[in-house]
Formats: structure tokens, sequence, C-alpha cells
């Protein structure tokens, strides 16, 4: 009889070992399918919007979200384009000058005559860029805008953005508008080393927000995309 039971325990124990690396199979094929995806939530381009808005990025991630807020001012969904900038480089030198120059350099004349400037120092974290560009936004009255930043920061960047928003009960609207960065690709982020880290540590700031903590208590996860 003991002999008996002993083998059912086994057998139970064997079915549900199996159950759970079947489970754990399938969590991780879906993550590798789909993982990168969730990171993602790209709103829909409104009509028109009063700005555009930039926000700082690693130099390939900055380059793609300036480009991809330049297509938003082409396809005439805003007249203005807001990038967010520190006041000073390392070295001293002012940014909105330099700044400016290379746009113009790059894009032309006519797309660096809509351009506007944030100064947004000091900031380390999604949340403090968010706040630092709501004062320029107040300060030019705009009622709408798009923010723009790269498609694996936007889901983070919708929820701190909108949360920003009813704790300062802001008076405007926001879409969330993903462009793709060379620096992450969702469909193979777990083929390439730096879409792997990026998914990481996206994945990590990301949870952190959704329970509330968010990048001001956990500075180990600042960088360079916050």
């Amino acid at each position: 009889m003991a002999r008996h039971h002993k083998f059912r325990f086994e057998r139970r124990l064997f079915r549900g070992l199996l159950w759970a690396g079947v489970a754990v199979c399938v969590i991780v094929a879906s993550l590798l399918r789909w993982g990168g995806y969730l990171l993602i939530s790209d709103d829909p381009l409104p009509d028109h919007v009063d700005t555009a808005v930039v926000l700082q990025g690693s130099i390939l991630g900055e380059n793609a979200r300036m480009a991809g807020a330049v297509r938003v001012l082409e396809q005439g969904k805003t007249n203005r384009i807001l990038v967010s900038i520190p006041r000073e480089s390392y070295w001293g030198e002012q940014i909105a000058p330099i700044a400016l120059a290379y746009i113009g350099k790059h894009y032309g004349q006519d797309i660096a005559s809509h351009i506007d400037f944030c100064e947004t120092d000091d900031v380390d974290s999604t949340e403090e860029e968010a706040e630092a560009l709501a004062k320029c936004i107040s300060h030019h009255e705009w009622r709408s805008i798009t923010v723009v930043t790269s498609d694996y920061h936007t889901r983070r960047t919708g929820i701190i953005w909108r949360r920003m928003l009813r704790k300062q009960h802001a008076v405007f609207s926001i879409a969330i508008h993903a462009v793709p960065d060379p620096e992450f690709h969702a469909s193979r982020w777990w083929l390439e080393r730096r879409s792997a880290k990026t998914w990481l540590l996206e994945s990590t700031k990301l949870i952190w927000t959704l329970v509330g903590i968010g990048s001001r208590s956990n500075p180990s996860f600042v960088v360079s995309d916050y």
C-alpha cells in the first residue's frame, strides 16, 4: 500500500513538473515572439496639434526622434517642434545655437524656422523631463501636443505623461507617437545584444513605473533614454 501511494505521488509530481516546464516554455516563447511589442504603445496621430515634442535620448535615438517629428511637421500635423535639450554641454557650450545650426544643416532652414527649444536641465528620468517640458508647453499656451519618442519608450512614456497631467491638472491633450529606433528591433530583440539590453532595461523600468515607484527612487536604472 505504501509503495502504491509513493508511486501515485511520484506520478503526480512528474506531471506537475512536466506542466510547469510546458508553461515556462510557452512563456519564454511568447516573450521572444511578442515581448518586444509589449514596450510599444503608439497612438494614432491627431489631425493637428500645436507642437510635436522631441524627447532626449541617445545620439542614434534622438536623431530618429527628430526625424520622426520632422515627418509630422511635413505631413501638416503640426506647425511647431519643441526639442528637449540641456542648457549647456559638458564643455560649457550653449546647446540651443548648436542644435539649431545642426537642424538647419540637415533638414533645411525652413524646418529650422519651426523649431523651439525647452532647456530641461538636471533631469535624469522621463518623469522629470515630462515635468520640465510641461512648464515650457504651458509657457507657450499650447493645448495639444504629440510626444515623439523611440518605439520601445512609448508605453512607459504614455503612462508617465498621463499620470503627470492628472497630477498637475494640466489643460493640454497628448498623443504618443512611436518612431523606429536603430538601437531596438521588436521582432528580433533577443537576437541582438543592443536590442536585448534595451529590452531588459526598459522592461524593468516599465515595471517600476506600473507599480508607481518610478525612476527617481531607482537611480540605478537611469540610462540615456531615462
